[in-house]
């Protein structure tokens, strides 16, 4: 009998186009994964009413971040691709976790705090409650592996301490799962605030996968470096962090050691430095840009796979919730 292979899900919210952070912290990562683990990934799009959208925005967003994700490298015969809102047994699963999830832990999620503070006008119980949610969407499709940034894994522990609650109750009904982190590119900043992960919320300091080469080039001009007179190419994250993120990114993208970037540009200055890595990005983007603009044309084709994994991703989702509501005592006499 053949061993099932070990599953690996995650997703990113459809607020925005992706940026070099999501494909250098996560998607490159995911793309080369397929044939080792079960992959399912989705456009989180219920998590992004969180904060106020327009309808029609969000839907464009969400039909062309599939796009990018195939672009990017996402087969979708090898990965179940989706978007969250197809598969109803996310919020069906979430409201029952609600229900086994503690306020203080929730009161301690750092991501409320900070976003209570940027949105502090509109501080709504979904902003309080998403990381449930985000419970839900892991632990519906039991996986081993959930690939994450350092700032989410605060959210995988939430996960796993509301499975191990309901598995002490119940038995054996989640898989545990465990927090992936790659060594490599794991976290990207931004170019402006170097102290602060790449956002879309900054966007001259965020490169977007979908900018041309000529908006890619002016950024990385425009990166903070630092103050030093000797202005030197050395990886330093504490006294450089601009410079230690710009050669990152080199690193990442050629397979460079920092050793081997401080002699390449040792003498030559941060005015060589900077075109350069922005050079390299624009070479890597460039076939992504392309691919993803000739898919968005073929709505078609993105309907159709969101459609087979939606069937996919369901089917899954609903052996688990099934389980779930017989467990907690939910009569299940309807077909």
């Amino acid at each position: 009998m053949e061993e099932r292979k070990k599953r690996m899900l995650s997703g990113i919210q459809p607020s925005g186009d992706l940026h070099l952070g999501n494909y250098l912290g996560a998607i490159k990562n995911w793309a080369v994964r397929s044939e080792e683990y079960d992959c399912f990934y989705f456009m989180a799009d219920m998590h992004t009413i969180t904060v106020r959208q327009d309808p029609a925005e969000l839907r464009r967003r969400s039909l062309n971040q599939l796009a990018q994700y195939i672009a990017c490298g996402l087969d979708p015969e090898k990965n179940v691709l989706f978007l969250q809102s197809h598969v109803p047994a996310h919020a069906q699963l979430a409201w029952v976790l609600d229900c086994y999830t503690m306020f203080g832990e929730l009161s301690r999620m750092t991501q409320f705090k900070d976003k209570s503070s940027k949105f502090h006008d509109n501080i709504n119980a979904g902003l309080f409650t998403y990381p449930v949610l985000m419970a839900a969407d892991i632990l519906l499709y039991q996986p081993d592996f959930v690939p994450v940034g350092e700032d989410q894994k605060q959210h995988v522990e939430l996960t796993r301490n509301i499975a191990q609650r309901f598995n002490s109750v119940y038995g054996d009904v989640f898989t545990i799962p465990e927090p992936l982190i790659s060594k490599t590119g794991a976290r990207i900043y931004g170019l402006t605030t170097p102290e602060a992960k790449m956002s879309k919320s900054v966007p001259e300091g965020c490169v977007f996968i979908m900018d041309s080469p000529d908006d890619i080039a002016r950024k990385f001009r425009k990166a903070v470096t630092d103050s030093d007179t000797e202005r030197c190419v050395r990886y330093d994250k504490e006294a450089k962090p601009g410079v230690a993120n710009l050669m990152n990114i080199y690193s990442t993208l050629t397979g460079k050691s920092f050793e081997e970037i401080e002699k390449e540009f040792d003498g030559k200055g941060y005015g060589v430095f900077k075109p350069a890595v922005g050079e390299v990005v624009a070479s890597c983007l460039r076939p992504i840009r392309e691919e993803a603009g000739r898919l968005i044309k073929d709505k078609a084709y993105l309907d159709e796979v969101y459609r087979s994994g939606a069937e996919k991703a369901s089917w899954v989702a609903n052996k688990t919730l099934r389980k779930v509501y017989k467990k907690v005592g939910f009569y299940q006499g309807l077909k």
